[in-house]
């Protein structure tokens, strides 16, 4: 903050004069999830304000999008989670047609989650804590009847990950590994709405959810969840767990870098985006909190890039140069 309000005072408009190194639009991978629309609309207001960029993005799937960086008919993808992608990035890596230019967030994480009301209890609402004692899945079992399940008596209910999803599948091999199929139902929703509702609908009434979930997600950015311990993860157990129902050990999932990827000659073409895109840097938790913002006040991504770029300059203001970062703090007045 010091550094960017001492620019400014010392810079004239005049000597903060930016074009862009590329002559037409950057586009961006419009991946079809909330965390891509947020990353997009940051950067690109970032390149607009601050580097004089015009640009665009193209809406679709991740194969096809990652396909078309690969072939430079797109320039950035915000969010490479390589884990999930290994063909068709790794091909691309191989063939030096892409670029990973750095780590976006380190700590993408998930698993299963209580709220903190259960454990700690809600002072403001006179809630004593239902499960004082619960901090690992190994204690849910005794716990069945606080989670307990209105459609089959003397079983809790978790809410696993989506019908269809690899989540769901790896979540019903946890829950026979923990030895919990005899005390919960395997409850699959239809989809990701309906899990979201399920967690929102009990969070707001303060009743007992036992859950899966994923970060960084609005519902994790506007609900304090606790997530529960699992033994650590190893790669042998996890492809165990992941890989058959009868597998006898789980683990925890493991916690994911998401990194920024780019057209490797449009990385040759922009060096100075490509340092801004090299140093841009978010956390999960950040992330979260302006999905959850996006929700709350019902406004787009473009609207929430400007409101984390008014409210987090001690973020943002290293990605860039002290004179792109006055342009940028000017673009917001």
């Amino acid at each position: 903050m010091i550094r960017l309000f001492t620019v400014i005072g010392a810079l004239s408009f005049a000597s903060l004069s930016h074009a862009c190194e590329i002559n037409r639009p950057v586009i961006f991978a419009g991946l079809d999830w909330d965390s891509v629309g947020f990353h997009n609309a940051v950067a690109r207001r970032i390149l607009e304000s601050g580097y004089g960029c015009k640009t665009d993005a193209i809406p679709g799937s991740t194969i096809p999008l990652l396909q078309g960086v690969a072939q430079g008919d797109i320039d950035i993808a915000m969010e490479i989670w390589k884990d999930a992608v290994t063909d068709v990035w790794q091909r691309a890596l191989k063939r030096g047609q892409v670029t990973e230019i750095g780590v976006n967030f380190p700590d993408a994480v998930q698993g299963w989650y209580v709220p903190r009301y259960m454990i700690e209890g809600d002072q403001a609402r006179n809630l004593a804590p239902q499960t004082p004692e619960l901090k690992s899945v190994s204690d849910l079992a005794r716990y069945k009847e606080v989670f307990a399940d209105p459609e089959e008596p003397g079983k809790g209910r978790f809410y696993n990950c989506v019908a269809g999803w690899s989540c769901e599948v790896i979540n019903s091999n946890k829950l026979k590994a923990y030895g919990l199929e005899a005390s919960f139902t395997n409850f699959r929703p239809g989809a990701g709405t309906a899990l979201a509702a399920a967690i929102a609908g009990a969070y707001l009434k303060r009743e007992p959810i036992l859950a899966y979930y994923w970060n960084p997600t609005w519902v994790l950015g506007a609900y304090d969840m606790v997530k529960l311990q699992e033994p650590a993860w190893n790669e042998a157990d996890w492809k165990g767990i992941a890989a058959s129902g009868d597998y006898p050990r789980a683990v925890d999932y493991p916690k994911v870098e998401v990194w920024i990827g780019a057209n490797a000659a449009f990385v040759k073409a922009a060096p100075q985006i490509t340092a801004f895109l090299a140093k841009y840097r978010t956390s999960s938790t950040l992330v979260s909190k302006a999905l959850a913002y996006m929700r709350d006040n019902h406004v787009s991504d473009a609207v929430a890039a400007e409101w984390f770029l008014k409210t987090e300059p001690g973020v943002w203001a290293d990605w860039v140069t002290p004179e792109i970062a006055v342009k940028i703090q000017s673009s917001l007045k």
